[in-house]
């Protein structure tokens, strides 16, 4: 018996055994049971009464990536997200504090620590000042440090948020927050959100793609680029830039491609027998993967080899074929975009640095973080300048909070190497290409860059703008979820007008 024979055989099973009078009890029971618990643990799903009720689905139900327009006409088609995870210093970077210096060493003066949180400080540690050196560039006169070189060449087509905030102060749920707009599990993803409303321009890759590097995850997880409530369809898919772009991609050895398809067509058969009796719509979201991961083994292999870039582009980006680098992840992005996949988010992890070792240090460890990352966005700018794809591609950058401007001295104890404590009270986010002014630079901080003075923006703002420039109205896009709409700015979130083109 083949493979396609045992699958039939089992539905078959499957099948009679639904229609036995035990089923028919047990199902009974757990379906009372179910009505009496919903409305204290889950809610109702709307796609669970939409068949029930024998209404007639649409193509967006049958095909949950099929291409959506936006309410209204969008700056941007596709989205580039290059998050780094643990916090990069923005008063080593982009936020110059001159007055920094001088108290250098000093002990902190008491009115920054009254009242105040700290993850790992105690007790009144000593002023850090910047560890690198500034100057400003281009014709907006952006002041750039000396970490990022190469970056500070195209700092006129970028726009600095000087002053954005947060009220989480530990990576997990501060990820979670600029990732979801909550810092609990179990809402979806600003990607996840982008490919429900839009679908994706090519039916043969996901709609919302993640690369990562720095040999980890993002403390949250990959929860951070999951769907939560939105059906699963719509969540990240996470692709390798070493070795097979994703696993299990080549068919086992006598696998011919019809072969697959009659298996897949043969699984997908029982799924909509399935459908027909329980209307779940994760069983539609289950049928559309499985013809999208058949139509992916065409085309990932390709999109996904950057072998065959010119040497020119290789050399601009300082790409590594055959290793996992951020390097790779970003001219992959730009492929990516270039495709038609709506939203590619980027995850470099060890932006850490608390001083508790040189890896994990503001001078040499966060440098050395810089120099991995600063030619590569440098170049995915020029790239996609040059290929007429930035002005329809957002491009941000960020971390989930920034640095304070005390050194740590986690258990009353200055640590062996330079290094900062968690800060969401203001820290540095920058964005570039469809709808973004350039050389525009938003938000004010204070002499030690410890807090926003005047235009300071929220994590809700950041999304809701990055919704406008998508084509949704942050307040009218929602999801109905256990009984009331969910958007992904909550109750908040106001446009950011001044960095808009």
């Amino acid at each position: 018996m083949n493979q396609l024979e045992r699958l039939l055989n089992e539905f078959s099973q499957q099948k009679l055994q639904n229609q036995t009078r035990r089923h028919f009890l047990m199902d009974c029971v757990s379906k009372v049971g179910g009505l009496a618990m919903a409305p204290l643990l889950f809610g109702c799903e709307p796609g669970t009464i939409k068949k029930s009720q024998g209404l007639n689905l649409s193509d967006r139900d049958l095909n949950p990536l099929a291409p959506l327009p936006p309410p209204f006409a969008p700056k941007a088609k596709s989205i580039i997200y290059l998050h780094m995870a643990g916090a990069p210093s923005q008063l080593e970077l982009f936020d110059y504090k001159p007055e920094l210096v001088k108290y250098d060493g000093k002990a902190c003066p008491e009115s920054l620590l009254e009242g105040r949180q700290f993850a790992f400080i105690r007790g009144v540690p000593n002023i850090l000042g910047p560890q690198a050196k500034f100057s400003q560039h281009g014709q907006s006169g952006a002041w750039v440090s000396d970490y990022l070189p190469h970056f500070s060449s195209v700092v006129d087509e970028v726009a600095f948020l000087k002053a954005v905030h947060t009220d989480q102060f530990n990576h997990g749920p501060a990820q979670l927050f600029m990732q979801t707009g909550s810092p609990r599990l179990g809402r979806p993803s600003i990607g996840s959100w982008v490919t429900y409303g839009l679908g994706t321009e090519n039916k043969n890759l996901p709609g919302f793609v993640v690369l990562t590097s720095g040999g980890k995850t993002p403390d949250a997880g990959k929860s951070v680029w999951g769907s939560g409530f939105l059906p699963s369809v719509y969540q990240g898919v996470q692709c390798r830039s070493k070795g097979d772009p994703v696993l299990y991609l080549q068919d086992p050895e006598g696998m011919t491609r019809d072969m697959k398809k009659s298996v897949i067509q043969a699984i997908n058969s029982a799924n909509e027998e399935s459908f027909k009796d329980f209307g779940d719509p994760e069983i539609l979201a289950r049928i559309n993967q499985y013809e999208m991961a058949y139509r992916m083994q065409i085309e990932v292999p390709e999109v996904m080899n950057i072998n065959d870039e010119p040497a020119a582009i290789q050399e601009l980006y300082g790409t590594k074929p055959g290793e996992e680098s951020f390097a790779n992840n970003c001219l992959l992005a730009r492929k990516l975009v270039e495709k038609g996949v709506r939203f590619v988010q980027l995850y470099d992890w060890g932006w850490d640095t608390h001083g508790t070792s040189k890896e994990g240090s503001i001078d040499s460890g966060l440098r050395q973080k810089c120099q991995e990352i600063d030619r590569p966005i440098t170049a995915l700018l020029l790239d996609l300048k040059q290929r007429g794809l930035l002005e329809e591609t957002l491009v941000v950058w960020g971390g989930e909070f920034g640095r304070t401007p005390m050194q740590e001295n986690r258990e009353g104890k200055v640590q062996g190497w330079k290094g900062r404590d968690h800060h969401g009270d203001a820290f540095t986010m920058w964005m570039a290409g469809g709808g973004i002014k350039k050389g525009a630079s938003y938000g004010i901080t204070d002499d030690f860059g410890f807090a926003g003075l005047d235009e300071r923006v929220s994590v809700h703002d950041i999304h809701a703008s990055i919704l406008h420039l998508m084509g949704f109205d942050h307040e009218q896009f929602t999801y109905d979820f256990q009984g009331r709409p969910f958007r992904l700015t909550d109750v908040e979130g106001e446009l950011i007008h001044s960095i808009l083109a």
